[in-house]
């Protein structure tokens, strides 16, 4: 009897324990988002910090003069920012390929990109006068300074911070986290007479940094059509580099970036919105493109902003900044044409 009842105990503990697992294992899968950003937490952020400030957080010389407030950890209201994407090539003059205005709202875990084709002719800022000209230029003749200048007056809104990022750069980051998901149907060939030779094949799950790069550089459509490939671009890396499977690697991606990221985020402030965007819901991207006509000034091609798409910008812009908006009062963009995903564009083989 005694072997038996030993026999049995030996049993429950058994199944007690097979359920412990199971309840740990049910735990650790339902709550994988917190035990991630914990981990991150307690093991990655002082290190990804020390790398922020040490390569790539630069205040704006313009902005240095005036008194710095407190850094600030964590922002919950709105806020602005000004996304520049530059593909410079050795022996070139950096210019911005992708100019965005973004709202950024961290409690809805929505971002507003509103971009501006690179053709875009408009006053320049602080150059000659504010002499008209592609709105491209601006970073070219005065760094993220004039273009934020540039694109402030052009929007008629303030912006409170600025990213570039040197597409050269994510082309490394691309390959270092596997590889992104690109919308392209079909082949895409970039083979004009001017223009850098390449095939991007259509209908893969999977895409290197050099095609992703290559699909943003892409230009044998419309203006519009490589600006929105862009906005595709910005969305899938940045989706895929918040990730949990990714957290490992954000020291690793940070050192790849090294001096093609720059920023004038506090670093405190980025690790705390990294946080929560791993820990929460997934971001929800909206996109709006502001249009133009095409025109030939002193025999120089410019596109000439639609101002009603300029209006509606700036109606979204209000609309979204406002911390009194509720998430279901925000206006989206979606239904207009310029908000459209891009077309799978290209050549056929």
């Amino acid at each position: 009897m005694k072997k038996k009842k030993k026999v049995k105990d030996k049993m429950k503990k058994r199944y007690i324990a097979l359920i412990l697992i199971l309840i740990v294992a049910a735990g650790g899968f339902l709550f994988r988002k917190p035990l991630a950003v914990l981990a991150f937490d307690l093991f990655l952020s002082d290190q990804v910090e020390a790398k922020l400030k040490d390569k790539s957080y630069v205040p704006l010389v313009k902005d240095d003069n005036k008194v710095k407030p407190e850094p600030i950890v964590y922002k919950s209201e709105p806020f602005s920012l000004m996304l520049l994407g530059t593909d410079q090539r050795k022996n070139e003059t950096a210019r911005s390929d992708t100019m965005i205005y973004a709202v950024v709202r961290p409690e809805d875990y929505k971002l507003l990109l509103i971009s501006i084709p690179r053709d875009t002719y408009t006053e320049i800022i602080g150059h000659s006068g504010d002499k008209k000209d592609k709105i491209t230029h601006a970073f070219a003749f005065g760094g993220q300074q004039m273009a934020k200048d540039t694109l402030e007056a052009l929007l008629e809104h303030d912006i409170q911070y600025y990213a570039t990022i040197n597409f050269q750069g994510l082309k490394d980051a691309v390959d270092a986290i596997g590889g992104v998901p690109l919308p392209i149907k079909k082949d895409i060939v970039n083979k004009g007479k001017d223009h850098e030779k390449f095939t991007i094949k259509g209908g893969k799950d999977n895409y290197s940094g050099e095609e992703a790069l290559n699909y943003t550089r892409y230009r044998e459509d419309s203006d519009f059509n490589r600006t929105k490939r862009q906005q595709v671009f910005i969305d899938v890396v940045a989706n895929k580099m918040l990730s949990i499977s990714q957290i490992s690697n954000i020291p690793e991606l940070l050192e790849i970036m090294g001096d093609n990221f720059k920023t004038d985020i506090e670093p405190s402030m980025i690790i705390s919105l990294a946080k929560k965007f791993m820990g929460g819901n997934e971001m929800d991207i909206s996109s709006y493109t502001v249009l133009g006509e095409g025109k030939k000034i002193n025999g120089v091609y410019y596109d000439i902003a639609n101002e009603e798409d300029l209006d509606q910008a700036k109606m979204l812009i209000d609309n979204w900044m406002n911390a009194g908006t509720p998430v279901g009062q925000l206006i989206e963009p979606g239904k207009a044409s310029n908000a459209l995903e891009p077309k799978a564009t290209g050549t056929a083989q």
